[in-house]
């Protein structure tokens, strides 16, 4: 299956994945005020087989075929790094510890 790819100018690390190229017309009108101005990246030929690095193809096909679109949001880990401990506190300086 051929398909489009396209970055959110607006919204880091989301990508909108289209059966036909500029066919923005099947986009739901909340999301596409959401994605904001939308810069063309990529065009592949996915399949059954294609590895992704973020994403199952067979999904991302199923999705396509069903509605003529497909959303890749950012990866978790992005979000939940704030989360980590060590971003909690200010940072330590190694002047004032002796």
């Amino acid at each position: 299956m051929h398909c489009f790819v396209y970055a959110s100018l607006r919204k880091p690390d989301t990508y909108l994945w289209l059966g036909r190229r500029d066919d923005f017309a099947c986009l739901p009108e909340s999301l596409a005020l959401m994605l904001g101005d939308l810069r063309f990246v990529l065009e592949v030929e996915l399949t059954e087989r294609r590895k992704l690095p973020r994403e199952d193809a067979q999904q991302v096909m199923a999705q396509l075929h069903e509605k003529g679109w497909y959303l890749q949001l950012p990866p978790q880990d992005t979000l939940s790094v704030a989360n980590h401990p060590e971003y909690k506190s200010a940072p330590k300086d190694p002047d004032r510890e002796h």
